[in-house]
């Protein structure tokens, strides 16, 4: 115990004990420090912008130009985001089959590791809104009612009250949005293709977005049916009561009119 204190007195003892733990401390960062995992990742991210700069001079460069500035075919790519690079090329508008007045929904060409490396290089041409994660998306635990109610109030003049889509003028239209992968719904939300306005989290926010999908969900379920009859586009069952309304009453009509008619010729003979 004498030598040991002894050694404790000695004057290096601070520094050896100094010593001692920076090299446990500097053992331990680098056994647990996650720098190999970070330098993968941006590895892996380096290697799908190539892979998607490839993609993109081989489908979508004679548009859109060499390097995503925008030609008189094709509007710039800089700064739209990754979302907007997952709808139009995951849901088949783009590449663009001919030019036209709008892009119509068809099969996708690409596959989805495709789809992410092309994301991927027009991301890195400018910051724009990303693709989502599934907890933005998913329906679940969302207001429904809230959800029609936004609707109704942003989205119902053009794709209908349930989203059966609708037509615009000089041959443009919107979509029907039945069995469309959420994902997609809350991109177009993001990005506003085509014909539709964005609604960016400063407009409408990641909730409410989710509200919407939840509403969408939920009328164009399979399991959801009018207990009435037809739905005529979703404005209720009343599809029948119109019919009667319009061939009834034109019956009628008609028959007043023939009525009228053989009544005067009675009368003039």
């Amino acid at each position: 115990m004498k030598k040991l204190s002894a050694r404790r007195r000695h004057p290096l003892a601070a520094v050896v004990v100094l010593l001692f733990a920076l090299a446990v401390t500097g053992g331990l960062y680098a056994a647990f420090a996650p720098a190999d995992t970070a330098k993968a990742d941006d590895t892996a991210q380096s290697l799908a912008i190539e892979e998607g700069k490839k993609l993109y001079s081989v489908g979508c460069a004679s548009c859109h130009g060499t390097g995503g500035q925008g030609t008189s075919d094709g509007p710039s790519l800089v700064g739209v985001g990754s979302a907007a690079v997952d709808f139009q090329v995951a849901t088949g508008r783009m590449p663009l089959q001919q030019q036209g007045a709008q892009a119509p929904r068809k099969k996708a060409i690409y596959n989805q590791a495709e789809i992410d490396q092309l994301a991927a290089y027009i991301a890195s041409l400018g910051a724009g809104p990303s693709v989502p994660a599934k907890s933005q998306y998913s329906p679940e635990g969302a207001d429904i009612a809230k959800g029609g109610e936004l609707f109704r109030t942003n989205c119902a003049q053009c794709h209908n009250f349930v989203g059966k889509g609708g037509a615009l003028s000089n041959g443009k239209f919107a979509p029907t949005l039945e069995d469309v992968n959420p994902k997609h719904i809350y991109e177009a939300m993001q990005t506003g293709p085509q014909n539709m306005p964005s609604f960016p989290d400063t407009t409408m926010t990641e909730k409410n977005k989710k509200d919407i999908i939840a509403y969408l969900d939920t009328v164009n379920s399979s399991k959801t049916k009018s207990p009435g009859g037809l739905e005529l586009g979703g404005l209720g069952p009343v599809s029948e009561g119109l019919f009667a309304w319009i061939f009834g009453l034109g019956a009628l009509v008609a028959v007043a009119i023939w009525v009228a008619a053989h009544t005067a010729k009675a009368k003039k003979s």
